[in-house]
C-alpha cells in the first residue's frame, strides 16, 4: 500500500481521523487498562488492531466486540505469553500473515512486584525483566523486517516515569523501565534513515481499574479517605495531583505514530504531571 498522506494539513486536528485506515496496530498487554485504551485510540482512527494479554475470556471477547462495533474495524486477539519468546514469535508471525503487515507496534505489557532488594524473590525479578523488557526486544526484532518490507513503521514502547527516575523497593521494575528507555534510543538510531520511528511514553500514575482498586484497598488499610490516598499516597510525587488518563496515553501513542511525528524518534516523553521535572 502506498504511504498515506494527510488529507487536510490545515485541519486543527493533530491526527486526521482516517490516517490509520489500512494500518495494523499490535498492542501488547491490551486486554485492559492503558493497553486497551491505546488499542481503542488506534481503532478510533481506523486502524485494524491486534489485542494481546490475559484475563477472563468473556471480558476479552466483550472488549473485542466493543471495538469492532464502535469503530467498525477488524479486531484480532493473541493470548501470547509475553515472557515466552516462542509465543511472541508465533504472535508476530500470525499477525503478519493474517493482515499482511504490522505498521504500529506498541509494547505495553508489564507486571510489578514491590520488595526490598535483599528480599526480592529471584523468580519475580526474572519474570518482570522478561515481560517488561525482554518482550520488547523480541517483538521489535521480529516486527522490524515486516515494517521494512512495507515501507512504514512506528514503535511505541510504554515505559514509565520509573524509566527516568527511581523509587525504593521497585528494583526490577525500575531496572526494566530504564532498560526500555535505553532500548528505545538504540532502535531509533538503528532505523534513523528509514521511514520508521521508535519512541517511549513514560507515564506517571494513570487512572485504571487496577489503580481504582488500590485506592479502595489503601483507604481501608490506612483508615483514611479515598481523597487522602490519592493526594498523599499515590500522587505524592506527581505535582499536578491528578492522574493521567488512558485516553491521554492513547492520544500520545496515536500522535507518535502519525505522519506529523515523523521527525520524533528516540524520545522518552513523560506524561507524569511534572513528577520528573524536579
Amino acid at each position: 500500500m502506498d504511504t498515506l498522506t494527510v488529507k487536510n494539513p490545515a485541519s486543527p486536528a493533530a491526527v486526521p481521523i482516517d490516517e490509520f485506515e489500512g494500518r495494523v496496530a499490535l498492542v501488547t498487554g491490551s486486554t485492559s487498562g492503558i493497553g486497551l485504551g491505546i488499542a481503542r485510540a488506534f481503532a478510533a482512527r481506523g486502524a485494524t488492531v491486534v489485542l494481546n494479554g490475559f484475563g477472563p475470556a468473556r471480558d476479552i471477547a466483550e472488549a473485542r466486540s466493543a471495538i469492532e462495533e464502535e469503530f467498525g474495524v477488524e479486531t484480532a486477539y493473541s493470548d501470547a505469553d509475553m515472557s515466552d519468546p516462542e509465543a511472541i514469535g508465533r504472535m508476530i508471525e500470525t499477525a503478519a500473515y493474517r493482515h499482511g503487515r504490522i505498521d504500529i507496534l506498541v509494547n505495553n505489557a508489564g507486571i510489578q512486584h514491590v520488595a526490598p532488594v535483599t528480599e526480592f524473590p529471584p523468580d519475580k525479578w526474572d519474570r518482570i525483566l522478561a515481560i517488561n523488557l525482554n518482550s520488547a526486544f523480541h517483538t521489535v526484532r521480529l516486527a522490524l523486517p515486516v515494517m521494512r518490507r512495507n515501507g512504514f513503521g512506528r514503535i511505541v514502547n510504554v515505559a514509565s516515569a520509573h524509566g527516568l527516575v527511581a523509587s525504593p523497593f521497585k528494583s526490577a521494575y525500575v531496572a526494566a523501565k530504564h532498560g526500555i528507555v535505553g532500548f528505545t534510543k538504540t532502535v531509533a538510531l538503528e532505523v534513523a534513515e528509514e521511514p520508521i520511528t521508535c519512541n517511549a511514553i513514560c507515564p506517571g500514575y494513570v487512572l485504571t481499574p487496577l489503580v481504582e482498586q488500590q485506592i479502595d484497598d489503601q483507604a481501608k488499610v490506612h483508615g483514611i479517605s479515598r481523597e487522602a490516598v490519592v493526594r498523599d499516597v499515590l500522587l505524592a510525587q506527581q505535582p499536578s495531583k491528578r492522574f493521567a488518563t488512558v485516553d491521554e496515553i492513547g492520544a500520545l501513542a496515536v500522535f507518535l505514530s502519525s505522519h506529523a511525528a515523523a521527525s520524533i524518534t528516540g524520545a522518552a516523553i513523560p506524561v507524569d504531571g511534572g513528577w520528573t521535572a524536579h
